[in-house]
């Protein structure tokens, strides 16, 4: 099957179930359901180049610019995309401390306090533009700091010799 590229109004993009979508092409009238959207660049790209998998991961269409979408079409697939990568972001720092260079964090996100484990921070804290960092820590889960210098004094002073 040939993939299809979505511009504008060439689809209608319906919730399946909060994560899944269903795609109605106008030109074809053909309708695919329950697609995962996923970013093919999550980090630079969030809101270009937005891939629709199959249940059997198999690419279906790719959304090049979200902006373009209808209005309803747009909502549903930024609802989805949010709950799929839905990371926490960290508010501040409450404790660090390390072990046999195994590091234990203590944060406040914007989803309340977690502790996790960050084995290697040189290769699981990823500083980015404008003060962005993302962390991964020792389970695979996802952090954010979306602008490391807002943190407070304390914060900053805890995680910035870790970048």
């Amino acid at each position: 099957m040939q993939i299809r590229y979505i511009d504008g109004a060439d689809a209608r993009i319906t919730s399946n179930d909060g994560i899944l979508v269903d795609v109605e092409f106008f030109d074809t009238k053909e309708v695919f359901y329950g697609l995962e959207p996923r970013r093919l660049f999550p980090v630079s790209g969030t809101e270009k180049y937005i891939t629709l998998l199959d249940s059997e991961g198999a690419e279906i269409a790719i959304v090049r610019d979200i902006t373009t979408l209808m209005p309803a079409s747009r909502e549903v697939l930024e609802n989805s995309l949010r709950e799929y990568y839905m990371i926490p972001r960290i508010k501040r720092f409450i404790k660090i401390s390390e072990n046999f260079q195994v590091w234990m964090w203590t944060v406040e996100t914007d989803r309340g306090e977690f502790t996790f484990e960050v084995r290697n921070h040189i290769a699981s804290v990823k500083p980015l533009y404008g003060g962005r960092v993302l962390i991964r820590d020792a389970n695979d889960n996802r952090y954010e700091i979306p602008d490391v210098y807002a943190l407070d004094k304390r914060s900053q002073r805890m995680i910035l010799p870790n970048l």
